[in-house]
C-alpha cells in the first residue's frame, strides 16, 4: 500500500514541530519557568464584586505556583456589561450577553515600569427566564465562569510576557 502526499505530510508533521523550539508554558511544574515568574505576581485590590472575584481567581491560581518575594503587581480594572440581545413583540428581553472585560497592567515594583498592558475579555450568553430570581441567578453564575475565564487569559499572558 502506498502512502499518498497527504499521509507523508501527517506523518512528518510532528518531527517538524519538535525541531521548532516550541516548548510548553507551564513545563517544570513548580520549579519551571512560568511557575517562577509567576511566584513574584502580587494582585492589587480590585473594585466591585466582579473585582473580588476576579482577585480571588488570580490568587488562587498564583499561589499554586508558589509563594515568591513580590517583584511585580498586577493591576486590573474590570468593565461588567449585560446588554439584550433578544427582544420580544412586547419588548421583553429574552436572550442577553454577559461580558467581562479586564485591562490588566504587569508592573515592576522596583523600578515602576509597566512591563505589559493589555486587555483581556470573554462573553457569555444568558437566557432570560420568567423569574426574575432565575435571571438574576443566571446573571450571578455567568459572571463567576467569566472571571474564572478571564483570569486563565490574564495568567497566560503574564507567564508568557515573563519569559
Amino acid at each position: 500500500m502506498r502512502a499518498g502526499p497527504a499521509a507523508l505530510l501527517l506523518l512528518a508533521l510532528p518531527v517538524a514541530l519538535a525541531g521548532c523550539g516550541l516548548r510548553p508554558i507551564y513545563a517544570g511544574g513548580a520549579q519551571g519557568a512560568a511557575a517562577q515568574a509567576l511566584a513574584g505576581v502580587q494582585v492589587e485590590p480590585i473594585e466591585g464584586k466582579a473585582g473580588w472575584l476576579m482577585e480571588n481567581a488570580l490568587r488562587d491560581r498564583l499561589a499554586t505556583m508558589g509563594q515568591g518575594d513580590p517583584r511585580y503587581s498586577l493591576r486590573v480594572k474590570l468593565d461588567d456589561r449585560i446588554e439584550g440581545l433578544g427582544v420580544r413583540a412586547d419588548d421583553s428581553v429574552t436572550r442577553e450577553r454577559r461580558t467581562l472585560r479586564a485591562r490588566f497592567q504587569l508592573v515592576d515594583m522596583g523600578s515602576d515600569e509597566t512591563l505589559l498592558d493589555e486587555t483581556a475579555s470573554w462573553d457569555a450568553g444568558i437566557d432570560v427566564a420568567s423569574s426574575d430570581y432565575a435571571t438574576v441567578a443566571a446573571e450571578d453564575s455567568a459572571l463567576e465562569r467569566l472571571t474564572q475565564i478571564v483570569a486563565d487569559r490574564v495568567l497566560s499572558r503574564v507567564a508568557a510576557a515573563q519569559r
